[in-house]
This record gives C-alpha cells, structure tokens and sequence, in this order.
C-alpha cells in the first residue's frame, strides 16, 4: 500500500518539477537530501503521486528505511513490501524479484539511518550498487544531510539540497493548518522564530489552533530561555518547536500522550492499536494520549495504520524525554510474550503470532540493543528476550541475529541457568552460523550445568 499525497503542499513546486523531469529519464536514480524536518519525505510523496510520473510506472514502491541499520536489514524492509518470504539474507531475492518487474520506482525513505554509521556504509552503498544495475528500475531516495552515498552514477543534475521554506510558502502551510484569523504581526514573528522548517511551521500552526497566537508566541520565548538557562547550548528551532508542543494544555492535561511519545522514540516500527491495548502499558486511558498526539501533529498514523512519530520529534523525546523504565519493561515484557507464545504453540494460530511479531521485528530490536548493557537492572530479562528472538528469527527463515554477540559480554558469571540457555540456544543456531569453538562452549556449559536444577529449555 502507497502513502497518501500530502494535503498539505506549498513551496517546493521547483524541486518537484525537477524531480518530475528526472524521473521522466531512463533509469533515474534521485537523492533528496537535507535537514530533519525540512520535508524530504513529503517531496519524495508529492513526486510519487504526481501525474506526470505515477503513470510511467506500472509498480510503485514507497519504503521506510528507519527501522534498518545495515544494508542486509534495508533489503529485507524492501523485501517485506514486495512481499517476499522473510530469509537471512533478502538481497538476492529483492534483485531478482525487481529485476523480473515492468518499470517500477522504488523509493527508500529515511536511508540515512542505515548508510550514517560507518561500519554499514559498505553494505549500503552495495545494495543501491545493486538496484541501480536494474535498468528499468527508478531509484528515489531520502537521506538527511548534504552527502550523496557512493557506488551509484546518481542521474544529474543533481538536486540540491532541501532549505527552509519561503515565506510566502511558510504563511501559506500555517494558514493552511491555524485559519487566517490570527494577528499577522504576530504570525510573522511566529514565523520568523521556526526559520521557516516545514516540521516546526506544522507543530507551531496546531499549538496557535488550539491554544492562540499571542499565547503561543510568549510561551515560546519562555521556553527557549529555559532551555538555554539549563545549559543545552544553542537551541534550534526545531527543538525550541518541539518543546512548545509539549507544554501545551494539550499534553499537559493528559499525562498519558507525553508517556506514550517518549515510548514512541525507542519505536522505528510504531505501535498498532492491538499492541497499545495488548501491551498493558502503564498509561491511563493510552488511545486518549493517542489523540493528543495526533491532534498535535507530534505523531501521526501510517499507511498501516500504526502510531508513529517523525524522526526529529523521537529525536528530541530520546534526548530530554527519554521513556520510564516501567514503560520499556512492559513493552519489552509484551514483545517477549508473544515471542515465547509462537515457539510454545509453533504450528497452531502461528500465523496469528508472525503477524504481531513481524511488524515490530524493529521495535524489538532497538529495545534490546538499548537493554544489552551491563548497568541495565533488567538485563536477565533482556538477555532472555534476545534468546527468544533469536529462535523466531531462525526458524522464521530470518538468520542468527546479531544482537546475540554483545550477550557474553554483559552475561553475569554466577547466573548459570541464563548461561546454559544461552549456550543451548547458540548450539541451536549451528546450522545457521558455524560455532569457533564448540568444545570449550560444551564445557562450559556442563560446568554451570552443575549449578542447575530442573531447568527447562523451550524451543528448538
């Protein structure tokens, strides 16, 4: 399923059409570049939907990226939106199927989150190597920053660089949003302090909807003085816009949305509605905080339907909001739950539970990867969700996962029972990655075995 076109559209008419011509050539390969918030996935959506190329394509594909952090991980997201069987190693099988296709464009959104870290850049770069070998494929990609990812002949000329909005275009997004019924003075001072970022215009133009122009304006020279008297350093606009945004009455007379946002910062994958309710998350009346959100722009539903929030927003909710402990335990707890029902009842409703899980495979990971330190309080219980993953993901076709690597270093001596789980659960990944030393792996396992009474191992 595609994005919708965004309703909201002003002040990037030159970019579109040139993306619009690029895409008119054979075997275009795109980059849209800039800042967070500046509106790289809203152009990338606009030239998706625009009649001059939506025709040319007999298959569109639109990709979220922000959940993947390898090249191997972006071509199993592209994978799961061609449809294909889940495996360790999608890459041949997204070329193949592609390459068997009509014209089609494939837009990946928000690759930055793979391609940043140097230790994946390779991998990445191989991938788009890869795709654009695909004659008759059309390659859209988003990325935040000015550098364009090497390996790949990227169609000129080449797009510049994504900048603020004009003001004409800005007034026009805020009026869009707020009505026309506001003090122009104030809206152009309003305006004047967002620098004219698409994200912060939209947050400010619901906050002046609500609330009023002349309240909004004097909490947000409160707010940024606050920020600096508490020693953050400089204050950009997109944080100062953000900050507003949560100390609305919106937020502040429902406790439960700020909760459920700073959860939302740890979640590339979002959250359903079944996971919201299934959960049991400590936040009263959740699907309230829900609207909240919603309503105020700081998070929004995609085209699955799940709640997720722009990169930018989780951003800034990880870095001065970061979710309560109790909050990533009982979503970690949910997460590990339906992961130890699929092994348990493999065979009976498994649909049903690669059908909850799979949507999430990302959410997953990243409270694992964060709860895999060795200070973390509730480490046994997250070294013993990384071995139930591990288990779906082999016999979901997926692989060994690498989050099974950091467990050594952070798994305590003296917990022998975590330990010979661990063990059993690498021996149980042989087939799938070859074991150094098997022996001295044994060994230890029957010296904590020693220490064990009556342990039961699931799975397998």
């Amino acid at each position: 399923m595609l994005p919708g076109k965004p309703k909201i559209f002003h002040g990037r008419q030159t970019e579109l059409e040139e993306i619009t011509k690029l895409l008119n050539q054979d075997s275009a390969r795109i980059v849209i570049l800039g800042p967070g918030g500046i509106g790289k996935t809203s152009l990338a959506k606009a030239a998706l939907h625009h009649p001059e190329v939506f025709p040319n394509y007999q298959h569109s594909y639109f990709v979220p990226c922000d959940s993947a952090s390898t090249g191997i991980e972006v071509a199993a997201v592209i994978g799961a939106h061609l449809g294909l069987k889940p495996a360790r190693d999608l890459t041949k099988a997204v070329l193949q199927y592609l390459s068997g296709q009509p014209a089609s464009l494939l837009i990946l959104d928000n690759l930055e989150t793979a391609w940043d870290p140097i230790e994946s850049r390779n991998g990445v770069e191989e991938l788009l190597s890869q795709l654009t070998d695909i004659f008759h494929l059309a390659l859209l990609v988003t990325m935040r920053g000015a550098e364009r990812p090497a390996k790949v002949r990227w169609t000129r000329p080449f797009l510049m660089p994504l900048k603020p909005l004009s003001p004409e275009a800005a007034r026009q997004t805020f009026e869009d949003i707020a009505d026309e019924f506001h003090e122009p003075q104030v809206i152009d001072r309003l305006l004047n302090l967002t620098d004219n970022m698409p994200l912060a215009v939209a947050l400010i133009a619901h906050l002046v909807d609500y609330e009023g122009s002349s309240n909004i304006l004097a909490r947000w020279e409160t707010e940024r003085t606050s920020m600096l008297s508490a020693g953050r350093g400089r204050v950009s606009d997109m944080d100062a816009s953000i900050r507003i945004s949560l100390s609305s009455p919106r937020l502040t007379s429902s406790p439960g949305a700020l909760d459920l946002l700073s959860l939302l910062s740890m979640l590339p994958d979002g959250l359903s509605d079944q996971d919201l309710l299934q959960s049991q998350l400590p936040i009263k009346d959740v699907l309230a905080g829900k609207s909240v959100l919603l309503g105020s722009s700081l998070a929004y539903n995609d085209d699955r339907k799940r709640l997720k929030s722009l990169v930018p927003i989780r951003e800034h909710m990880e870095k001065f909001h970061p979710p309560a402990r109790s909050l990533v335990q009982a979503l970690r707890k949910y997460f590990h739950l339906l992961l130890d029902l699929y092994t348990e009842y493999r065979g009976s409703h498994q649909a049903d539970h690669v059908n909850q899980i799979q949507p999430n495979l990302g959410n997953v990971h990243r409270l694992l990867h964060q709860g895999l330190q060795a200070d973390n309080p509730d480490l046994e219980d997250t070294i013993a969700c990384t071995l139930s993953l591990n288990t779906f993901s082999i016999a979901t076709g997926h692989g060994r996962i690498r989050l099974m690597d950091k467990i050594p270093d952070v798994l305590q001596p003296n917990n022998h029972e975590l330990h010979v789980k661990f063990i059993t659960t690498v021996f149980k990944s042989l087939l799938d990655q070859p074991i150094k030393n098997p022996e001295t792996l044994a060994a230890h396992a029957i010296e904590h075995l020693q220490h064990v009474d009556d342990l039961v191992i699931h799975g397998g």
